[in-house]
């Protein structure tokens, strides 16, 4: 484990592995850098490129510090960009690619990969409820983790309250409820995207280095609608469909996705 400091003092952990071109992978909401999936990817990888696969603040081995802002975050990844020697590529898993684009916008960054952010960009899926970010921050400020891991999983994420129920036995379920207070930094990132309506046309019209944008082709309808609008809205950026996947990737069928795009002259 390596540790970089950010801007504004927090320690920011991270692991850092292979030989090759700096790639920087920024987890989405629940994930750490020891979770399964951002592991095994960044061993796939590892090949190809030198990685750096890094705790979010408030997760893992990774300080924290008030008050919360996303601008905090992307300090932490152009920590770890100036790390990896002024220049990487990111890739950024659900709500973390949507902070990946917010540290696109800003910080030097050569490619940019993404796989399904959680838009809900229109009514195939209801958007989430009137004061959610509110609602979340309650229940976790409150200590209710549980409940604010399960508000989560059945407004945010679209988990039927019925899956729930036996998902609160199982071995994950307090990983989760150690990083529930993180789920706020993950809806405040996202902020009125999942309202249903169309995305903002110019939040990311800046955003002009190549960029993909992965979906799974068994992924729900609004998952996939997301994807395309994506793509339509930034100015360098083509989609990529992996067929039977949906939004928990294998990591084997994404890594030589994101090779091929990295590596890639064009």
């Amino acid at each position: 484990m390596n540790k970089v400091i950010s801007k504004d003092g927090t320690a920011i952990a991270f692991d850092k592995s292979g030989n090759g071109p700096a790639v920087i992978l920024v987890c989405a909401a629940f994930q750490t850098r020891s979770d399964p999936m951002m592991s095994q990817l960044a061993s796939l990888l590892s090949p190809h490129f030198t990685m750096f696969n890094y705790d979010r603040r408030g997760r893992g081995d990774s300080g924290d510090t008030s008050p919360y802002a996303v601008e905090r975050e992307v300090e932490d990844i152009e920590a770890l960009i100036n790390e990896a020697g002024g220049s990487a590529f990111v890739f950024g898993m659900s709500s973390g690619g949507v902070l990946a684009l917010e540290a696109a916008r800003k910080l030097a960054i050569a490619k940019l990969a993404l796989y399904e952010p959680p838009f809900v960009v229109d009514n195939t899926r209801p958007p989430l409820p009137k004061g959610y970010l509110q609602q979340l921050e309650e229940l976790t400020t409150s200590g209710r983790r549980g409940d604010a891991v399960e508000y989560f999983l059945t407004k945010a994420a679209g988990v039927p309250a019925d899956f729930v129920a036996p998902m609160q036995s199982a071995p994950f379920w307090q990983a989760m409820e150690n990083v529930a207070h993180t789920l706020v930094y993950d809806g405040t990132i996202m902020g009125d995207t999942m309202s249903g309506n169309p995305l903002p046309a110019g939040r990311w019209s800046s955003v002009s280095i190549p960029t993909l944008v992965v979906g799974g082709g068994t992924s729900p309808e609004y998952q996939q609608n997301a994807v395309k609008a994506l793509v339509d809205r930034l100015p360098n950026a083509k989609c990529h469909i992996l067929e039977g996947q949906d939004h928990s990737v294998a990591p084997d069928f994404l890594a030589p996705v994101l090779t091929d795009f990295f590596l890639s002259t064009k």
